[in-house]
């Protein structure tokens, strides 16, 4: 409808209404060649426009997953193509004969079928296995008429692990978590959820490198605070995944929060002094009261001290020495020390008969000696009974 618009415009026809002479007839055929010219690359424009409006080709832009099946579709309205040439990367990898249909292929991969969707002329180009070297533009070349272009994108899935295991907390501490995708291309999108509700992509922080073979591995990190047992999952998809890989763990059990040793602590160690210094104290008591038992008493001192004046007193009145082979057959020391004590209660002093020493004779001989005289002084049962042997 354009181009007979355009048509119009370029023919004068109300010049064929005014024609009144030949020399006027003349003149318009002469202005008439330009205008012939015109119109016939005009035409030729129209023409090709036609032709290329009847091509197409779909989908134009196609990503599958490594391994999976590519298909495009090239329809062709005009009916008077004869070859249709398939192009991966520039390639040329299968051809269609129009008469003939599929020709052979070195290209096992690749073959093509006829397309029962589309109408008119339509075939499917398939590409069986994809591999990530036939990422690249594919083209349907009708020869001698036009062709047309799309893009296949290759995409690989790898792997993905939430580390470690389900793991016990205590109410709200954080617990980290960590999520790894690895042998990814393009790099992947991680995504993580708790109890199936979406995180706030703010809240945890990824970061993406290259391995070998043009892989990448992507690392997520996400800290979760312990209110309840939770499911903790994460979630790695690329654009051609239909359904995200997911791995998971559990936060299984949240304990009690902790509790505060600090003032318990406080307290034992105030109690640990005060017992302490009680023991401190104990033990100085205890002490001193050893050490004052230990010393003799005044009243001992001075019964110790009449004792041994009045022993010097009788040896000098009677000119007699100490007899120093004196043994006691009585109470050791020791008893009469407690006797002594004992009998402090009832008697505020005790008094000793002192026993003059015997003065021995030169006349008397060994075998007219008299047996030994024993003195006994008693007061009373509770008197401390003392033996002299002469």
């Amino acid at each position: 409808m354009i181009c007979c618009k355009m048509i119009r415009e370029f023919i004068p026809w109300s010049n064929f209404t005014v024609l009144f002479s030949i020399g006027q007839w003349i003149n318009w055929i002469d202005g008439l060649n330009m205008d012939i010219f015109y119109l016939f690359v005009l035409l030729l424009s129209c023409r090709i426009q036609v032709v290329a409006g009847r091509m197409k080709l779909s989908p134009e832009t196609l990503t599958v997953l490594r391994g999976e099946e590519a298909r495009f579709t090239c329809s062709a309205s005009n009916t008077r193509w004869t070859v249709m040439v398939w192009l991966l990367n520039g390639t040329a990898v299968l051809t269609i004969a129009k008469d003939g249909g599929v020709l052979p292929s070195v290209n096992p991969n690749v073959t093509a079928e006829t397309s029962s969707v589309s109408h008119g002329d339509s075939w499917v180009f398939v590409l069986k296995f994809t591999e990530r070297h036939d990422q690249g533009p594919v083209t349907c070349d009708l020869q001698g008429i036009d062709r047309k272009t799309a893009s296949l994108f290759v995409q690989e899935k790898g792997s993905v692990k939430v580390v470690g295991e389900d793991k016990l907390a205590f109410k709200g501490q954080s617990v980290p978590f960590e999520c790894q995708a690895a042998g990814w291309y393009p790099p992947p999108t991680l995504q993580w959820q708790v109890n199936d509700k979406k995180v706030n992509q703010d809240e945890y922080n990824t970061s993406s490198e290259e391995s070998g073979k043009s892989l990448f591995t992507v690392t997520s990190n996400l800290s979760v605070t312990a209110v309840k047992s939770s499911h903790v999952a994460c979630l790695a998809f690329v654009s051609a995944l239909l359904t995200p890989l997911k791995s998971s763990v559990d936060i299984a059990e949240v304990l009690q929060e902790e509790v505060d040793c600090t003032l318990p602590l406080a307290l034992t160690a105030s109690l640990s002094a005060l017992l302490l210094l009680l023991l401190l104290c104990i033990c100085t008591v205890l002490w001193h009261r050893r050490r004052r038992q230990a010393k003799p008493s005044p009243q001992e001192a001075i019964r110790s001290d009449q004792s041994v004046s009045g022993r010097r007193s009788v040896a000098e009145q009677t000119g007699g020495k100490v007899n120093l082979g004196y043994s006691s057959e009585g109470p050791t020391d020791a008893v009469n020390n407690e006797l002594i004590v004992e009998t402090r209660r009832q008697e505020d002093f005790v008094s000793f008969h002192k026993v003059p020493d015997v003065v021995s004779s030169s006349s008397l001989s060994l075998h007219n000696m008299a047996p030994p005289q024993v003195c006994l002084s008693e007061e009373n049962s509770k008197n401390v009974r003392r033996i002299t042997t002469v």
